[in-house]
């Protein structure tokens, strides 16, 4: 749950401190994967979420376009008494709210499908789950529906998914031609994260790795949709 404070949350706290503390001591800003890894948090997406927090905020200045281009703006418990950045805090703190966690389900493979064992959707603990801002989902999303799984492979490379990711998805059973979707092959018991296309009486699910063929099911009975991917969140590479 997020914090329901006026001020900056924990994580806004320690981040402004690790960049201080880290500038003092190279002479430059850290990395994006240096800076999660500081507070604890793997996905670069999450990271940078925050760091929007705190330039829209006043207190830290970037280019998007260079890496290591922190900049803090001055000692932060100035900025704090000011009326402008009260104010903008009070903002920072209400999208803070709106975090919420999603389970994560288990993994799912993104290669040739593979038997999963019904005891593999149980690979993660009922503890085991994902920080995400409502305001990085598309507004029409219910979060009941959304779950998170950890993609295993590199079949789907070339649509920014890579081996260790995790994908959001919404709970679904049917699917559209082009559409990412996590599938379950009933008579093999084997699962996979691939495009859905139906076409010509079977389905093709549709590898974005050139070395990777397509894979044709004759029977789209066997075909049994479980989500739609609606985000994918990068895992930072340690």
């Amino acid at each position: 749950m997020a914090r329901k404070s006026s001020g900056l949350g924990d994580r806004h706290e320690k981040i402004l401190a690790y960049l201080k503390q880290f500038q003092d001591d190279s002479g430059y800003s850290p990395s994006i994967r240096q800076i999660g890894e500081s507070i604890g948090v793997n996905s670069t997406s999450l990271v940078d979420y925050y760091l929007k927090q705190l330039e829209k905020s006043g207190f830290i200045e970037r280019d998007s376009h260079v890496s290591r281009s922190i900049r803090l703006i001055e000692d932060p418990t100035h900025l704090a008494a000011k009326p402008s950045i009260k104010e903008s805090l009070v903002q920072a703190a209400e999208s803070m709210r709106e975090m919420f966690s999603i389970p994560i389900a288990g993994r799912i493979v993104a290669s040739a499908p593979i038997p999963i064992p019904s005891s593999d959707l149980s690979l993660f603990d009922s503890e085991s789950t994902i920080d995400i801002a409502r305001s990085m989902l598309p507004a029409k999303e219910k979060l009941e529906d959304l779950f998170a799984l950890e993609v295993d492979g590199d079949s789907m490379i070339d649509a920014m998914v890579n081996d260790g990711d995790i994908v959001i998805m919404r709970r679904a059973i049917q699917a559209n031609n082009g559409e990412m979707v996590a599938v379950w092959l009933n008579d093999n018991d084997e699962t996979t994260l691939k495009y859905f296309f139906k076409e010509d009486g079977r389905i093709r699910l549709q590898p974005a790795n050139p070395n990777m063929k397509p894979i044709y099911i004759n029977n789209p009975e066997q075909v049994r949709i479980m989500g739609k991917v609606v985000m994918v969140i990068r895992q930072v590479q340690v």
